[in-house]
């Protein structure tokens, strides 16, 4: 059965921004969202719960005589959208005045995105997707009876995404993905009384590419592995953190170069924009037009289009995201909302993974999880708990747990030792391995 949008859809979202003019809006801009979801969930090898969720809503933003309001509803017809902005636009016209807000230019919205299927990022196959192969997928996934660990509990999941965005300029574009979906938490005990957990999952945009199998031996492996953990001397360490949960220490500096960070001062990249703030072996790059990737995007959601280019250069800072309202308000020239596929450049050298870059720092902490903390968005300051092991010459010698790492974001990355090319494709944004020296770890 094919979910997506359809016409009549499709004429209903512009009928929106009819009604919209009609009813005195100086411009309007409609979002249709459409998702379907079916999930099956296991417990111990059985099935726990089987999902399905329809989700079909349209957002409106309205700019009325210098006044803007935003809106949503989940009652697609015809009659009941037309009274829905006709109240709308009477709210709207109470607001206070902000001469900020307005459509985008029409010279930097997306044109090449009418049809949602121009990265390639709908997959036919899951329209053939039925109920029964679900349930044997998610089943034939689970260890359960041939391990016995303590518990396995898993989610089987696919998704169909599609976006239009329209907009009384005469913007029309549209995105439509597909997903595919594993996870599995894995619980073991040493014998002794005492568990250890672990996860680990699998996501594609193609069914073809989809494994599921060895996730849960995967989780299963990891979980025994911590088996034994001894305390590590507080002190400066190199530290190793794995692809798989990088992310802790890349997505602060993304969000500090967000416009609404920048204009509330809450932003530790704060007038950073084109000065050399980390280092240069550090380059992200928005590979936003991948075509066949997930994470990959036309535009945003204000139409605005995307396009390839570096964020930080060689520990340059060079784009903030500024959207056309931040862009009034902090009198900049504006960019796009926000990254999409961000992709880290490996350092300082290409194709090492986690192994190959503990061989290069000799001795030091790999961290695998973090669990809780902090960090401050005006300063960079930041706490993490989190559990790894100990290595020596570049070896594995024992894990450790209940321990913290503390820094400051610039000072951290200013240490950077290496970055890999060992992030994970399921991952929206391709995070490596990262590495960092002085790093200051507390038990």
């Amino acid at each position: 059965m094919d979910n997506r949008i359809d016409s009549q859809e499709k004429a209903l979202a512009l009928k929106c921004l009819e009604f919209a003019k009609a009813e005195g809006a100086s411009a309007a801009r409609v979002t249709l969202n459409k998702s379907v979801m079916d999930l099956v969930g296991t417990l111990n090898g059985e099935i726990d719960k089987v999902s399905h969720c329809l989700d079909r809503s349209i957002s409106l933003s309205l700019f009325v005589s210098g006044r803007y309001g935003t809106y949503s509803t989940n009652n697609i017809c015809e009659d009941s959208l037309k009274g829905f902005v006709a109240k709308a636009v009477k709210t709207t016209s109470i607001f206070a005045e902000d001469s900020c807000r307005r459509l985008p230019d029409p010279s930097r919205k997306a044109k090449d995105a009418g049809k949602g299927d121009e990265l390639g990022l709908y997959d036919a196959e899951y329209e053939a997707v039925t109920p029964e192969s679900r349930i044997n997928r998610a089943l034939k996934a689970s260890i359960y009876n041939e391990l016995k660990p303590v518990s396995e509990e898993a989610e089987y999941s696919d998704c169909l995404y599609d976006t239009l965005v329209v907009d009384t300029d005469g913007l029309e574009c549209r995105h439509t993905e597909t997903s595919f979906e594993y996870g599995v938490e894995m619980t073991v005990s040493d014998g002794n009384g005492n568990k250890f957990s672990s996860f680990w999952w699998d996501a594609s945009t193609f069914l073809k590419d989809f494994n599921l199998k060895g996730c849960a031996r995967k989780a299963y492996d990891d979980a025994v592995a911590q088996f034994g953990p001894k305390p590590a001397e507080s002190g400066k360490y190199n530290a190793v953190i794995l692809s798989k949960v990088a992310s802790k220490v890349v997505s602060p500096v993304l969000n500090a170069l967000g416009g609404y960070a920048i204009q509330q001062n809450n932003s530790f990249l704060l007038g950073r924009l084109g000065e050399k703030v980390f280092s240069e072996g550090l380059t992200i790059v928005d590979e936003c037009r991948s075509a066949g990737f997930t994470g990959s995007r036309l535009f945003d959601s204000e139409g605005v289009a995307t396009k390839v280019h570096s964020v930080i250069e060689k520990g340059t800072v060079k784009e903030y995201f500024i959207n056309t309202y931040m862009s009034r308000k902090l009198g900049m020239e504006p960019t796009v909302e926000d990254i999409t596929r961000a992709r880290i450049l490996p350092f300082p050298k290409p194709g090492m993974d986690h192994v190959d870059i503990m061989g290069l720092c000799g001795d030091g902490i790999l961290i695998t999880d973090f669990n809780g903390g902090n960090s401050n968005t005006a300063t960079g300051d930041f706490s993490y708990g989190f559990s790894g092991f100990l290595f020596k010459d570049g070896k594995i010698v024992h894990p450790v747990r209940e321990m913290v790492m503390t820094g400051n974001f610039i000072s951290l990355w200013n240490n950077l030792i290496a970055a890999g090319e060992d992030a994970r494709p399921c991952f929206s944004k391709l995070i490596p391995t990262l590495a960092f020296s002085n790093v200051d770890i507390s038990a």
